[in-house]
């Protein structure tokens, strides 16, 4: 067959712009996530960190990937290159409640949305980020109280507890410690005889208990503390001391990771209340509706339980993280 020119000429842009379509216009842009990490201080960040990865790499995301070692000042040079690279939305689990407004503005100004996950910042403009996603903080203290003011009401006399507190400053801190004393001050018997951080650490939990037990001693009643990793350190302490955990002293802790339920499955530790670090397909789900423009809810809470040492050995199997 003989082809004229306006034919060939025809044939020759079909076959050019077939072969362009793949690469550009059919291929769809990945989205880029910028997400800033408190840092590896726990059981509960290990596995948060692998959920998020996991579900971005599912989601075909592009992650950036930042941890910030438990320091505010990495977080906001994270996020502010994470700005710079022009990434499609940022992320980030806030080590402190304040101190955010300037990065947050620039975000805005960069016209990049902003998801909170795990944990809040206090601010008083409440749009310089799109929704906050995690557990109710401040709920998981009144479960530990609940907990404690339940297994303790036939007990005469004073009941003296000690608090492992997390990260100063940092939400979870402040919110779990007003949940617990919101739910026991009600009973004056509940005295708490010594507060202090064990900065969410085993190391600086164990630390920090040795230093109660030896101001202390046989006084104290029961251990608050504000994550398992902090009471698995404790643990050593009050056995090392000549004392039987779960047994001379309460111990109630916040988190439920598998560490812990292997401490309440040897029985040294009482109760552990949830909180789920599984929050990577949650995060990625939020970040599409967001380049959909689709709108969020300004708080998202992560559904949570409790589990007592008698249901460990039971539920244990089930445990993700």
């Amino acid at each position: 067959m003989k082809l004229n020119r306006r034919t060939l000429n025809i044939a020759l842009a079909a076959a050019s712009l077939g072969g362009l379509l793949p690469a550009t216009a059919l291929a769809q842009k990945k989205i880029v996530l910028g997400f800033s990490q408190v840092g590896a201080e726990s059981e509960w960040r290990t596995a948060n960190t692998e959920s998020i990865k996991a579900s971005a790499k599912e989601a075909g995301f592009e992650l950036k990937f930042s941890d910030a070692q438990q320091k505010q000042e990495n977080q906001i040079k994270a996020i502010r290159s994470f700005i710079a690279q022009k990434v499609d939305v940022i992320a980030f689990s806030p080590v402190v409640e304040s101190g955010w407004e300037t990065v947050l503005r620039e975000a805005k100004a960069a016209k990049i949305p902003v998801v909170l996950t795990d944990r809040s910042v206090n601010t008083k403009d409440d749009t310089l980020f799109v929704t906050f996603m995690g557990s109710d903080f401040v709920e998981e203290g009144r479960k530990a109280g609940r907990w404690l003011v339940e297994k303790m009401k036939d007990q005469k006399g004073d009941v003296n507890i000690v608090e492992l507190q997390g990260t100063v400053g940092s939400a979870p801190a402040i919110d779990r410690k007003k949940g617990f004393e919101e739910i026991i001050k009600a009973d004056p018997k509940f005295k708490i005889l010594r507060s202090q951080t064990g900065d969410f650490t085993r190391a600086k939990g164990k630390e920090v208990m040795e230093a109660f037990l030896k101001a202390e001693g046989k006084k104290i009643n029961v251990l608050y503390a504000h994550n398992d990793d902090m009471a698995i350190g404790a643990i050593q302490a009050i056995e090392e001391a000549g004392l039987k955990p779960a047994k001379d002293i309460t111990i109630i802790s916040i988190d439920a990771v598998k560490g812990a339920f292997e401490a309440m499955i040897a029985g040294k530790l009482n109760v552990s209340v949830e909180c789920s670090p599984l929050l990577g397909p949650q995060l990625m789900s939020a970040v599409k509706d967001i380049k959909a423009g689709k709108p969020l809810p300004k708080r998202i809470v992560t559904e949570e339980t409790i589990f007592p040492m008698e249901v460990a050995a039971k539920e244990f199997p089930n445990r993700k993280y």
